[in-house]
């Protein structure tokens, strides 16, 4: 049972800063939020979950099975997070590359305490317990102004697992695929990262956020493991017998010049091969919607529409289905995951290639975070453009990748990669 209460807030923004300090002392937290994006499906500007009353964390091994099981019987809300490796449970693949991270493969909880945004409304929600304890804890809340900040002793120093040569040759050897028609495209990912490096999660978060205000971002904290990101991507959302899938392909640098990022943005939308990227993962997107869709159901609303953020233009597209009432949530994720931005078509062959010749186990990057409704509905963001840290093992970590088909050229992918990380080094150097 969940006790109910609903705010007038006199400013948000100060409130949800102060609402974010506060939650620091819990083990278990998850704050998505729209940054006010003008999102044409999202049900919240933001939402903090804090404190697990029940929680799962698992390996791979009938991963989706366990979490069905658990959001069956819970029956409420949860929030948490795949990883790129619940492919392994989908299909018979493997994640055997190097991880610094440790996150396990799988993790969701049951919270107690919840707080949705929706313009300058708080609607509260905590389970088992009593009108004094919300009380109590907007006074805490409301308190809580000051961030305690570490600086770190020595700058920041960031590595490249894989060096640009090394980049151009493991390009090249996917190009070499595409040409044989193993594939038609791959997503390829390098790892930038920093050892021996302690960092505040949330400063980092904050810098991170207000260098990019996406529609998707998201702070989390497992434990001792955090996420940091600045996505601008939702994987998939359920909203009753409605799916929405948002692949990205295609990305274009922002200019301060009105009328040359007016141009970027142009040139962006007639790129072909850009264009041609994003259409062959919404193909993918609807043969993997089609699994558990009503027939005839599935359609593209939006094909390769410019979306712009703050440090770059998007090509998003826009695809949704229909279920049938009595489809289980966790099996339309399972039948379309990973998601199709991330891996490439064929898919399976896609992933073989990409475990083959990248130098990092993904985790989390590449993976979702998102929740579970009560009712069964859901909505899930795509982790990319974010900084994932191991507090224990003080190593953090930001992953780039790019759409490999056969018109890429390597330097431009190399150049393309340096784009979306300049956000992540920005905030990590300065």
């Amino acid at each position: 049972m969940r006790t109910k209460q609903i705010h007038t807030l006199k400013n948000a923004k100060t409130f949800k800063n102060q609402l974010l300090i506060w939650a620091q002392q819990f083990d278990d937290v998850v704050w998505l939020d729209s940054n006010n994006y003008n999102q044409k499906y999202a049900n919240y500007d933001a939402v903090l979950a804090v404190d697990a009353f029940t929680s799962i964390k698992t390996d791979y091994l009938q991963g989706f099975e366990k979490l069905k099981e658990y959001q069956t019987i819970t029956k409420d809300w949860i929030f948490g997070y795949l990883t790129y490796d619940l492919k392994n449970d989908v299909e018979v693949l493997k994640s055997t590359n190097f991880d610094g991270l440790e996150f396990p493969d799988l993790y969701f909880f049951q919270p107690k305490k919840l707080f949705f945004f929706k313009d300058n409304y708080v609607e509260i929600l905590y389970l088992n317990m009593v009108d004094d304890d919300i009380e109590s804890d907007l006074n805490d809340i409301q308190s809580s102004n000051h961030l305690k900040i570490e600086q770190p002793t020595d700058p920041i120093k960031i590595h490249l697992r894989i060096h640009k040569d090394e980049y151009f040759e493991k390009v090249n050897n996917m190009l070499d695929h595409i040409h044989r028609g193993d594939i038609y495209e791959a997503n390829f990912c390098q790892e930038f990262y920093a050892e021996n490096t302690a960092i505040n999660p949330l400063e980092t978060y904050n810098k991170l956020n207000t260098i990019s205000n996406p529609p998707f971002a998201t702070f989390l904290k497992c434990d001792d493991k955090y996420l940091l990101s600045a996505s601008p991507e939702r994987y998939l959302k359920k909203e009753k017998e409605t799916i929405i899938s948002q692949p990205i392909k295609g990305t274009a640098k922002r200019s301060d010049n009105v009328k040359e990022d007016e141009q970027l943005k142009s040139d962006l939308l007639n790129d072909e091969k850009e264009r041609s990227e994003n259409i062959m993962i919404v193909d993918l997107v609807r043969n993997d919607l089609s699994k558990t869709a009503l027939k005839g159901s599935v359609k593209v609303e939006e094909l390769c529409k410019i979306y712009t953020f703050d440090q770059v233009h998007q090509m998003i597209s826009t695809v949704t289905s229909k279920i049938d009432v009595n489809t289980h949530p966790v099996d339309v994720i399972k039948s379309t995951f990973p998601m199709g931005s991330m891996t490439g078509a064929p898919k399976i062959s896609a992933m073989k290639i990409i475990e083959e010749l990248e130098e990092t186990k993904r985790g989390l990057y590449s993976g979702t975070v998102g929740y579970f409704s009560p009712e069964g509905d859901f909505d899930f963001n795509v982790v990319i453009r974010s900084i994932l840290y191991n507090d224990t093992k003080k190593y953090v970590s930001y992953s780039v990748g790019g759409a490999i088909t056969a018109k890429s050229n390597p330097l431009k992918e190399y150049e393309e990669c340096l784009v979306k990380a300049k956000a992540m080094r920005t905030v990590l150097e300065n």
